[in-house]
Protein backbone atom coordinates (compact mmCIF):
# COMPACT_ATOMS: atom_id res chain seq x y z
CA UNK A 1 0.00 0.00 0.00
CA UNK A 2 1.63 3.51 -1.24
CA UNK A 3 1.77 5.49 2.25
CA UNK A 4 2.44 10.02 2.43
CA UNK A 5 5.55 10.04 3.95
CA UNK A 6 6.79 13.80 5.35
CA UNK A 7 10.75 14.30 5.41
CA UNK A 8 11.75 16.84 7.48
CA UNK A 9 15.26 17.92 5.96
CA UNK A 10 13.99 16.35 2.84
CA UNK A 11 16.98 18.63 0.77
CA UNK A 12 19.75 17.42 2.57
CA UNK A 13 21.76 14.38 2.12
CA UNK A 14 20.36 11.94 4.21
CA UNK A 15 16.63 13.67 2.93
CA UNK A 16 17.41 13.48 -0.70
CA UNK A 17 18.21 9.65 -0.52
CA UNK A 18 15.28 8.86 1.38
CA UNK A 19 12.97 10.87 -1.39
CA UNK A 20 14.30 8.87 -4.38
CA UNK A 21 14.46 5.57 -2.53
CA UNK A 22 10.62 6.19 -1.39
CA UNK A 23 9.82 7.56 -5.16
CA UNK A 24 11.23 3.99 -6.25
CA UNK A 25 9.16 2.15 -4.45
CA UNK A 26 6.14 4.24 -5.16
CA UNK A 27 4.85 6.33 -2.56
CA UNK A 28 4.18 9.97 -2.30
CA UNK A 29 6.71 12.45 -0.57
CA UNK A 30 6.72 15.55 0.89
CA UNK A 31 9.70 17.56 1.83
CA UNK A 32 10.10 20.04 4.91
CA UNK A 33 13.43 21.60 5.21
CA UNK A 34 14.92 25.47 5.46
CA UNK A 35 16.95 25.11 2.68
CA UNK A 36 15.81 25.26 -1.15
CA UNK A 37 14.61 21.79 -2.57
CA UNK A 38 16.84 22.16 -5.94
CA UNK A 39 17.30 18.72 -7.04
CA UNK A 40 15.64 17.22 -10.40
CA UNK A 41 13.08 15.32 -8.38
CA UNK A 42 11.64 18.71 -7.78
CA UNK A 43 8.40 17.79 -9.95
CA UNK A 44 7.84 14.83 -7.89
CA UNK A 45 7.78 15.82 -4.57
CA UNK A 46 5.52 17.89 -2.62
CA UNK A 47 7.98 20.98 -0.94
CA UNK A 48 7.01 22.80 1.79
CA UNK A 49 10.10 25.56 2.91
CA UNK A 50 10.06 26.21 6.81
CA UNK A 51 11.58 25.88 10.22
CA UNK A 52 11.04 22.76 12.27
CA UNK A 53 11.16 25.62 15.03
CA UNK A 54 8.24 27.27 13.26
CA UNK A 55 4.92 25.27 14.34
CA UNK A 56 2.65 26.80 12.18
CA UNK A 57 4.67 25.39 9.18
CA UNK A 58 5.44 22.25 10.87
CA UNK A 59 1.50 21.78 11.09
CA UNK A 60 0.73 23.14 7.12
CA UNK A 61 3.29 20.08 6.07
CA UNK A 62 2.04 17.35 8.70
CA UNK A 63 -1.42 17.34 7.10
CA UNK A 64 -2.80 13.89 5.75
CA UNK A 65 0.95 12.54 5.99
CA UNK A 66 1.20 8.81 7.15
CA UNK A 67 4.41 8.61 8.41
CA UNK A 68 7.27 10.99 9.17
CA UNK A 69 11.03 10.26 8.76
CA UNK A 70 12.35 13.44 11.07
CA UNK A 71 16.02 13.23 9.34
CA UNK A 72 16.43 17.69 10.34
CA UNK A 73 19.07 18.49 12.51
CA UNK A 74 21.08 21.44 13.41
CA UNK A 75 24.78 19.72 12.66
CA UNK A 76 27.82 20.35 14.87
CA UNK A 77 29.60 23.68 13.11
CA UNK A 78 26.11 25.79 13.79
CA UNK A 79 25.99 27.85 16.51
CA UNK A 80 25.03 26.26 20.03
CA UNK A 81 21.79 28.19 20.10
CA UNK A 82 20.64 27.15 17.19
CA UNK A 83 21.43 23.39 17.69
CA UNK A 84 19.47 22.98 21.03
CA UNK A 85 16.55 25.34 19.17
CA UNK A 86 16.19 22.83 16.19
CA UNK A 87 17.61 19.59 17.52
CA UNK A 88 15.23 19.80 21.13
CA UNK A 89 12.93 22.33 20.16
CA UNK A 90 11.83 21.46 16.38
CA UNK A 91 11.75 17.45 17.07
CA UNK A 92 9.79 18.65 19.91
CA UNK A 93 7.45 20.61 17.72
CA UNK A 94 7.34 17.59 15.43
CA UNK A 95 6.22 15.04 17.54
CA UNK A 96 3.26 17.00 19.10
CA UNK A 97 2.19 17.80 15.55
CA UNK A 98 2.46 14.02 14.55
CA UNK A 99 0.68 13.15 17.52
CA UNK A 100 -2.10 15.29 17.26
CA UNK A 101 -2.43 14.67 13.08
CA UNK A 102 -2.96 10.85 14.13
CA UNK A 103 0.79 10.08 11.92
CA UNK A 104 0.73 6.02 11.88
CA UNK A 105 4.66 6.59 13.37
CA UNK A 106 7.16 8.88 13.57
CA UNK A 107 10.77 7.82 12.49
CA UNK A 108 13.68 9.42 14.54
CA UNK A 109 16.95 9.88 12.67
CA UNK A 110 19.40 10.14 16.26
CA UNK A 111 23.22 9.33 15.60
CA UNK A 112 25.67 7.07 17.46
CA UNK A 113 27.51 10.75 19.26
CA UNK A 114 24.62 9.97 21.97
CA UNK A 115 27.04 7.43 23.25
CA UNK A 116 29.80 9.71 23.57
CA UNK A 117 33.97 9.05 23.73
CA UNK A 118 33.02 5.53 24.91
CA UNK A 119 35.29 2.99 27.27
CA UNK A 120 34.35 -0.37 25.37
CA UNK A 121 33.01 -2.01 22.21
CA UNK A 122 30.90 -2.97 20.85
CA UNK A 123 28.22 -0.30 21.91
CA UNK A 124 24.65 -1.43 22.51
CA UNK A 125 21.39 0.58 23.01
CA UNK A 126 21.22 -0.36 26.30
CA UNK A 127 24.63 1.25 27.02
CA UNK A 128 24.69 4.89 29.08
CA UNK A 129 24.09 8.05 26.49
CA UNK A 130 26.65 10.52 27.38
CA UNK A 131 26.69 13.46 24.46
CA UNK A 132 29.61 15.64 23.81
CA UNK A 133 29.28 18.78 22.69
CA UNK A 134 25.95 20.60 21.81
CA UNK A 135 25.19 18.39 19.07
CA UNK A 136 25.40 15.11 21.15
CA UNK A 137 24.18 16.63 24.30
CA UNK A 138 21.22 18.01 22.39
CA UNK A 139 20.37 14.63 20.20
CA UNK A 140 20.34 12.95 23.62
CA UNK A 141 17.57 15.23 25.01
CA UNK A 142 15.63 14.76 21.26
CA UNK A 143 16.12 10.76 22.43
CA UNK A 144 14.35 11.66 25.87
CA UNK A 145 11.04 13.56 23.64
CA UNK A 146 11.11 10.68 21.50
CA UNK A 147 10.66 7.86 24.69
CA UNK A 148 7.68 10.29 26.09
CA UNK A 149 6.00 10.30 23.48
CA UNK A 150 6.61 6.86 22.48
CA UNK A 151 4.83 6.38 26.42
CA UNK A 152 2.04 8.80 24.78
CA UNK A 153 1.09 5.65 22.60
CA UNK A 154 2.87 7.37 19.30
CA UNK A 155 5.31 4.34 17.31
CA UNK A 156 8.66 6.03 17.31
CA UNK A 157 11.17 3.95 16.14
CA UNK A 158 15.21 5.44 16.97
CA UNK A 159 17.94 4.90 14.27
CA UNK A 160 20.84 5.68 15.89
CA UNK A 161 23.01 5.24 12.51
CA UNK A 162 27.05 5.55 12.95
CA UNK A 163 28.57 8.09 10.20
CA UNK A 164 26.97 7.69 7.05
CA UNK A 165 28.24 8.58 3.23
CA UNK A 166 26.80 7.78 -0.16
CA UNK A 167 25.80 9.88 -3.04
CA UNK A 168 25.76 13.78 -2.04
CA UNK A 169 27.38 13.67 0.94
CA UNK A 170 30.50 16.18 1.48
CA UNK A 171 30.86 17.57 4.91
CA UNK A 172 34.31 16.70 6.66
CA UNK A 173 34.22 13.91 4.47
CA UNK A 174 35.35 16.25 1.56
CA UNK A 175 38.58 17.27 2.61
CA UNK A 176 39.80 13.40 2.50
CA UNK A 177 38.29 12.95 -0.95
CA UNK A 178 39.58 16.37 -2.02
CA UNK A 179 43.31 15.43 -0.69
CA UNK A 180 43.05 12.05 -2.88
CA UNK A 181 41.39 13.74 -6.25
CA UNK A 182 44.92 15.87 -5.78
CA UNK A 183 47.17 13.13 -4.96
CA UNK A 184 47.94 14.13 -1.74
CA UNK A 185 49.10 11.54 1.41
CA UNK A 186 46.25 11.99 4.31
CA UNK A 187 47.50 12.65 8.01
CA UNK A 188 45.41 10.98 10.68
CA UNK A 189 46.62 10.96 14.21
CA UNK A 190 47.19 8.28 16.16
CA UNK A 191 47.79 4.71 15.08
CA UNK A 192 45.67 4.23 12.24
CA UNK A 193 44.68 0.54 13.96
CA UNK A 194 41.71 1.89 15.62
CA UNK A 195 38.43 0.27 13.95
CA UNK A 196 35.96 2.89 12.81
CA UNK A 197 32.83 1.70 11.58
CA UNK A 198 30.89 3.79 9.10
CA UNK A 199 27.82 3.14 6.66
CA UNK A 200 26.74 3.49 3.68
CA UNK A 201 23.00 5.70 2.92
CA UNK A 202 21.79 3.09 0.62
CA UNK A 203 21.59 0.79 3.79
CA UNK A 204 20.49 3.06 6.11
CA UNK A 205 17.35 3.59 3.68
CA UNK A 206 16.88 0.42 3.61
CA UNK A 207 16.75 0.14 7.80
CA UNK A 208 14.70 3.47 7.67
CA UNK A 209 12.13 1.64 5.38
CA UNK A 210 12.11 -1.37 7.07
CA UNK A 211 11.03 0.63 10.43
CA UNK A 212 8.23 1.96 8.06
CA UNK A 213 6.85 -1.37 7.00
CA UNK A 214 6.94 -3.69 9.32
CA UNK A 215 4.77 -4.41 12.48
CA UNK A 216 4.26 -1.75 14.36
CA UNK A 217 5.01 -3.47 17.88
CA UNK A 218 7.92 -4.85 16.27
CA UNK A 219 9.57 -1.45 15.36
CA UNK A 220 8.46 0.65 17.89
CA UNK A 221 12.25 0.29 19.36
CA UNK A 222 15.65 1.34 19.17
CA UNK A 223 18.34 0.49 16.75
CA UNK A 224 21.76 0.96 15.91
CA UNK A 225 22.58 0.69 11.99
CA UNK A 226 26.32 0.43 10.56
CA UNK A 227 28.40 -1.68 8.44
CA UNK A 228 28.85 -5.40 9.12
CA UNK A 229 32.11 -5.71 7.58
CA UNK A 230 35.09 -2.57 8.25
CA UNK A 231 38.60 -2.85 9.27
CA UNK A 232 40.81 -0.33 10.85
CA UNK A 233 40.24 3.49 9.96
CA UNK A 234 43.98 3.55 8.49
CA UNK A 235 43.11 0.74 6.14
CA UNK A 236 39.48 2.01 5.19
CA UNK A 237 40.53 5.30 4.34
CA UNK A 238 43.30 3.77 2.36
CA UNK A 239 40.99 2.44 0.07
CA UNK A 240 40.29 5.81 -1.17
CA UNK A 241 43.65 6.83 -1.83
CA UNK A 242 44.38 3.37 -3.71
CA UNK A 243 41.15 4.73 -5.93
CA UNK A 244 42.34 7.57 -6.85
CA UNK A 245 45.47 6.11 -8.13
CA UNK A 246 48.29 8.14 -7.07
CA UNK A 247 49.80 5.88 -4.85
CA UNK A 248 49.91 7.90 -1.90
CA UNK A 249 49.10 6.79 1.34
CA UNK A 250 47.46 7.54 4.81
CA UNK A 251 50.06 9.29 7.31
CA UNK A 252 49.36 8.86 10.83
CA UNK A 253 50.77 11.15 13.35
CA UNK A 254 51.52 10.96 17.28
CA UNK A 255 47.94 11.62 18.55
CA UNK A 256 48.43 13.76 21.41
CA UNK A 257 50.09 16.77 20.16
CA UNK A 258 48.28 16.35 17.28
CA UNK A 259 44.71 16.30 18.71
CA UNK A 260 46.29 19.54 20.84
CA UNK A 261 46.71 21.37 17.65
CA UNK A 262 42.97 20.20 16.59
CA UNK A 263 41.80 21.55 19.46
CA UNK A 264 43.32 24.72 19.35
CA UNK A 265 42.64 25.43 15.45
CA UNK A 266 38.86 24.69 16.47
CA UNK A 267 38.68 27.39 18.80
CA UNK A 268 40.08 29.75 16.77
CA UNK A 269 37.51 28.73 14.06
CA UNK A 270 40.09 27.52 12.00
CA UNK A 271 39.64 24.30 11.31
CA UNK A 272 36.05 22.31 10.90
CA UNK A 273 37.23 18.83 13.12
CA UNK A 274 34.90 19.50 15.87
CA UNK A 275 35.59 18.00 19.51
CA UNK A 276 33.25 14.37 18.94
CA UNK A 277 35.24 14.04 15.20
CA UNK A 278 38.84 14.65 17.20
CA UNK A 279 37.60 12.78 19.97
CA UNK A 280 36.76 9.20 18.85
CA UNK A 281 39.09 9.43 15.10
CA UNK A 282 42.07 7.42 17.39
CA UNK A 283 39.60 5.33 19.13
CA UNK A 284 38.00 2.14 18.29
CA UNK A 285 34.00 3.65 17.59
CA UNK A 286 31.44 0.68 16.76
CA UNK A 287 28.20 -0.20 17.37
CA UNK A 288 26.53 -3.90 17.36
CA UNK A 289 23.71 -4.26 14.49
CA UNK A 290 23.06 -7.44 15.56
CA UNK A 291 19.33 -6.35 17.18
CA UNK A 292 18.48 -4.52 13.76
CA UNK A 293 19.71 -7.63 12.26
CA UNK A 294 17.72 -9.72 14.57
CA UNK A 295 14.47 -7.75 14.71
CA UNK A 296 14.12 -5.45 11.23
CA UNK A 297 16.11 -8.26 9.13
CA UNK A 298 19.02 -5.48 8.43
CA UNK A 299 21.62 -6.95 6.08
CA UNK A 300 24.22 -4.29 5.38
CA UNK A 301 25.28 -4.58 1.27
CA UNK A 302 28.28 -2.10 1.88
CA UNK A 303 31.31 -2.95 3.49
CA UNK A 304 33.52 0.33 4.81
CA UNK A 305 35.72 0.43 1.86
CA UNK A 306 32.86 0.18 -0.68
CA UNK A 307 31.09 3.05 0.80
CA UNK A 308 34.09 5.55 0.92
CA UNK A 309 34.97 4.28 -2.71
CA UNK A 310 31.15 4.77 -3.96
CA UNK A 311 31.31 8.27 -2.20
CA UNK A 312 34.75 9.38 -3.43
CA UNK A 313 33.57 8.17 -6.92
CA UNK A 314 29.93 10.39 -6.83
CA UNK A 315 32.67 13.02 -4.97
CA UNK A 316 34.86 13.58 -8.26
CA UNK A 317 32.59 13.12 -11.11
CA UNK A 318 29.83 15.62 -9.40
CA UNK A 319 32.99 18.10 -8.59
CA UNK A 320 32.00 20.70 -10.97
CA UNK A 321 28.56 21.27 -8.90
CA UNK A 322 30.35 22.25 -5.19
CA UNK A 323 33.87 23.09 -5.78
CA UNK A 324 33.49 26.72 -5.20
CA UNK A 325 31.25 25.99 -2.00
CA UNK A 326 31.19 25.54 1.48
CA UNK A 327 28.62 25.46 4.41
CA UNK A 328 27.67 23.44 7.43
CA UNK A 329 26.11 20.92 6.45
CA UNK A 330 26.26 17.31 4.77
CA UNK A 331 25.42 18.68 1.49
CA UNK A 332 28.63 20.96 0.92
CA UNK A 333 32.52 20.76 1.36
CA UNK A 334 33.16 21.84 4.84
CA UNK A 335 35.88 24.50 4.92
CA UNK A 336 38.93 23.40 5.39
CA UNK A 337 40.63 25.96 7.30
CA UNK A 338 44.00 26.77 7.68
CA UNK A 339 44.12 22.91 6.70
CA UNK A 340 44.04 23.45 3.42
CA UNK A 341 47.17 24.99 3.61
CA UNK A 342 48.73 22.00 4.69
CA UNK A 343 48.12 19.83 1.88
CA UNK A 344 50.72 21.92 0.25
CA UNK A 345 53.11 19.28 2.31
CA UNK A 346 51.68 16.40 1.84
Amino acid sequence: MHKTFLITGGAGFLGINLVRYLLERGHRVRSLDIARFDYPERSRVEVHTGDIRDRAAVDRAMAGVDQVIHTAAALPLYKPADIFSTDIDGTRNVLESALQHGVDRFIHISTTAVYGIPDHHPLLETDRLDGVGPYGEAKVKAEELCLSYRARGLCVPIIRPKSFIGPERLGIFAMLYDWAKDGKNFPLPGTGKNRYQLLDVEDLCEAIYRCATLDRDRVNDTFNIGAREFTTIKEDFQAVLDAAGFGKKIITFPAAPMTAALVVLEKLKLSPVYKWAYGTVTEDSFVSVEKAERVLGFKPKYSNKEALVRNYRWYVEHLADFQHTSGVSHRVPWNQGILKLAKVFF
